[in-house]
């Protein structure tokens, strides 16, 4: 099939590479001339395992083009996915439909009755029914409008789109149904299953979903603090609780807190979809508060970790991205721990694998280090904000003979106390008690 696909962001171009990787004919369309110059050059915008060789190979197969040029793109199109960006709108926390609405006017002029127009941005509920409205407006008829959310991780979104857990359809009629249920046939060899839902349905369960997750993520932290309060392990305990094939292992990783581009934008989101409706949200509500404080309380268990100041400290950082295997600073914990440390007089020194360009639009006041044990060099702590693999075997011996202060805040639990103990250093992790109680 003959697909267009608006935005080449993170959503729109592992969409894009996928769906030409299945067979289809996919037109990527964005605004930013400067990126689709990159993409035709074989210069991608993001960082993402895999994704430049599958570009590249379906580039060479004539399946996947780049192009400012929107009637182009579009033109024989029998479906059109909007991907563009829907930000957290500044004041009231709703996404911000600016782009796509733009997309929708634009695509009016040049659509062609019987495509499909399918969102994949995440969009709160109801979207869809304003762009049906724009779209009547605009003169356009024949056309059907569907939801097409999409659930990939940073890091591994390759596999996700092509091993999914649910594909999600929220369609209005049997022209949108049928044309997305050809465009994702290649799946249903792997039986991956298909959910056709209504359209706000589907519009609401990406939300629903994140927030799900973010719950998760916010509760095991709190029991982290709870497990240091009584000297227990949170490692542990979820390990306990995830075996329970009701809960479940994942999203169970005690840390400094979520980020990304995802759970904090659209958990917020979901609230004021909530508020406009007169329907209270209590746990996602405060899931949001939980999140922000955790994130803004790593300062003070740093500067805890070096008897309580911070100030004239050199301080190594390892990890800026909010996850690994991603160059995405949005959100990211690293951003309010490092300004944290900064403000209070400290000097940081941080090292990503890959998210130093995007580290330096967003953190001033910071020294780049080349690798990680260029960043524990004379520190008084080193401190491991995102759980890369190559921070998992690091040479303690190495880190303990560098590290002035000998002290490893543990962020992610990456590694077991006794071992960092035998290298010399004083560990402290995330809800497994203190080095002391450890220690008796």
């Amino acid at each position: 099939m003959r697909i267009a696909m608006i935005g080449t962001g993170y959503v729109g171009l592992v969409s894009g590479a996928c769906f030409a990787d299945f067979g289809h004919r996919v037109c990527c369309v964005d605004k930013d001339a400067r990126k689709i110059d990159g993409l035709n050059a074989g210069v991608m915008p993001i960082w993402e395992p895999g994704l430049e060789a599958l570009v590249k190979a379906n580039v060479e197969r004539e399946r996947l083009t780049f192009t400012t040029d929107l009637p182009a793109a579009v033109e024989g199109a029998e479906a059109v996915f909007i991907a563009v960006g829907t930000p957290t709108r500044r004041g009231d926390g709703h996404a911000d439909l600016t782009f796509v609405f733009e997309a929708v006017r634009e695509l009016a002029k040049v659509m062609k009755p019987g495509t499909v127009v399918v969102t994949k941005s995440t969009v709160p509920v109801g979207t869809g029914d304003q762009i049906e409205a724009i779209l009547k407006e605009e003169g356009v008829t024949g056309v059907s409008v569907a939801s097409n959310p999409e659930f990939l991780r940073e890091g591994a979104a390759i596999a996700d789109f092509k091993h999914p857990d649910r594909i999600v359809v929220g369609a209005q009629d049997p022209q949108a149904e049928e044309v997305l249920k050809e465009i994702y046939r290649p799946l249903f060899l792997n039986r991956a299953p298909i959910l056709i839902t209504g359209r706000r349905t589907a519009e609401l369960t990406k939300y629903a979903a994140n927030a799900f997750l973010a719950v998760k993520i916010s509760f095991i932290n709190e029991i982290a603090d709870l497990c240091e309060a009584v000297d227990a392990d949170v490692q542990d305990v979820a390990r306990g609780i995830g075996l329970d094939n009701r809960i479940g292992p994942k999203f169970l990783h005690a840390g400094p807190g979520y980020g990304g581009s995802c759970f904090p934008k659209d958990t917020l989101a979901l609230l004021k979809t909530a508020d406009i409706a007169g329907v209270d949200q209590r746990i996602v509500r405060t899931t949001v508060q939980v999140n922000d404080d955790r994130k803004a309380a790593m300062v003070e268990r740093v500067s805890r970790a070096l008897g309580g100041e911070v100030r004239g400290k050199r301080i190594g950082v390892l990890g800026l991205a909010f996850k690994p295997n991603t160059d995405d600073m949005r959100e990211a914990p690293s951003i309010p721990l490092i300004h944290g440390l900064i403000e209070r007089g400290a000097t940081v020194r941080a090292f990503d694998p890959v998210a130093r360009q995007q580290a330096e639009q967003v953190l001033s006041g910071v020294e780049f280090a080349k690798d990680a044990y260029e960043a524990a060099d004379g520190a008084d702590a080193l401190v491991i904000v995102t759980e890369w693999d190559e921070f998992r075997a690091l040479d303690l011996d190495r880190i303990s003979s560098s590290l002035r202060g000998k002290v490893l805040v543990d962020l992610r639990n990456v590694y077991d106390r006794g071992e960092v103990e035998a290298a010399g250093l004083v560990h402290y992790g995330i809800g497994r008690g203190s080095p002391k109680a450890a220690a008796d």
